[in-house]
């Protein structure tokens, strides 16, 4: 593969812990990167994870590059479920001369991974590892949509150092500019400036509430299901069940809610690349957010295979269309429920001129809910943001 000299093996013993995993276990089915065995040839790979050992630009979580290998101790000792799992570990990339150097070094990787066609797992390090993540669809992606599931929200001025609480900044000032939508997922309020919420509403970016989320959790699918990239950051969990990072809080994402937005994120036939950050060994107790953060890799494979592939649409014939009229609206909005999965979306007109750039954003992800709510005459934010978006 492009660019396997930036990734380093795992050793032998490191790997397995000296001994053989039981059968059917993810440790026993991964196609590994070590010493003894060379890199892993990536025909007929699904996923692939790759750990970045850097926390040069963490702050006070500095021990959070630690964390890929404390991960892998737990995750390989998970059995697979029902079906034939493809997952090659490719290794670290271990922290270069600059944190520059990182970040071309793990740009590098994704960009090569998403043109094989294979989702990358990324394990950080720290959460501004998300902008190289980020930079790796240029020239592959004429837009993006990232989701960051996020006690915060990691917005700072143009003049602020880049780290890992500003590097949202980055991406928006970015040019040649490839961000379409930005979704803040599970953010508390009294931990995020005001002024960065009222940032995100001119952007029409869309941001939702800890409380909200956790009042449905299910209504968060939709908003995952139309991501192209995700970064998780622990400090989304709340403290008691993720200690392992600097950051937390005593409020957050229950542990089993964090594994359930990981499985709807692998069940997205759009995502194509996810990362886990900010997870502190050094902070941890017994191996819990590690642990925790296994157990989510677990459910984002189990997701990725059990996707649907209803999107983008096969035939007709597999959904049903619904013509919703709403009230001072010229044109009718358009549901579509898949007849596969009963997921939802809805058409959103743009301009002719503008077909080209933004084709994958006609159809938006949604919910029943949002479709009883077009129901009552009222406008979806869902379907305003975004031909907000369209017609700039």
């Amino acid at each position: 593969m492009e660019s396997e000299e930036f990734l380093a093996p795992l050793s032998h013993d490191q790997f397995n812990e000296g001994r053989a995993y039981p059968e059917n276990t993810l440790g026993a089915l991964v196609k590994a990167h070590t010493t003894q065995t060379g890199f892993p040839v990536l025909k007929k790979v699904h996923l692939a994870l790759v750990g970045v050992e850097e926390d040069r630009r963490s702050g006070t979580n500095k021990g959070c590059a630690q964390a890929p290998d404390r991960v892998r101790e737990h995750l390989y000792r998970l059995y697979k479920g029902n079906y034939q799992v493809r997952l090659a570990d490719l290794g670290n990339i271990k922290a270069g001369a600059t944190v520059e150097d990182t970040d071309f070094a793990l740009r590098k990787v994704i960009h090569a991974l998403l043109k094989k066609q294979v989702v990358p797992i990324v394990i950080g390090g720290s959460n501004e590892l998300c902008f190289a993540n980020y930079l790796a669809y240029e020239q592959i992606e004429s837009t993006i949509n990232v989701v960051s599931v996020d006690s915060r929200i990691d917005l700072a001025g143009p003049d602020s150092d880049f780290d890992a609480q500003s590097w949202l900044g980055r991406i928006i000032l970015h040019q040649p500019n490839h961000l379409f939508n930005y979704s803040a997922l599970g953010y508390q309020t009294y931990l995020v400036n005001p002024a960065h919420l009222e940032m995100m509403n001119k952007l029409f970016f869309d941001t939702h509430r800890l409380g909200q989320v956790r009042a449905g959790i299910e209504e968060a699918e939709p908003v995952i299901r139309n991501a192209d990239m995700i970064a998780f950051d622990m400090s989304a969990v709340r403290q008691t069940d993720a200690p392992g990072c600097a950051s937390a809080s005593p409020n957050g994402f229950y542990g089993e809610e964090a594994c359930q937005l990981m499985r709807y994120a692998g069940m997205s036939d759009k995502l194509s690349s996810i990362g886990i950050y900010e997870i502190n060994p050094a902070l941890d107790r017994s191996g819990q957010t590690a642990h925790l953060a296994a157990q989510m890799i677990w459910c984002f494979i189990d997701g990725f295979y059990n996707r649907k592939k209803d999107y983008p649409f096969r035939k007709t014939t597999d959904y049903t269309k619904y013509h919703v009229s709403i009230k001072d609206l010229e044109s009718k909005i358009v549901f579509y429920k898949s007849k596969k999965s009963d997921r939802w979306w809805m058409e959103v007109p743009y301009p002719s001129d503008k077909r080209l750039k933004f084709e994958r954003h006609l159809l938006v992800p949604c919910s029943y809910s949002t479709y009883q709510t077009a129901l009552e005459e009222e406008m979806p934010d869902q379907w305003w943001q975004t031909y907000q978006k369209l017609s700039f």
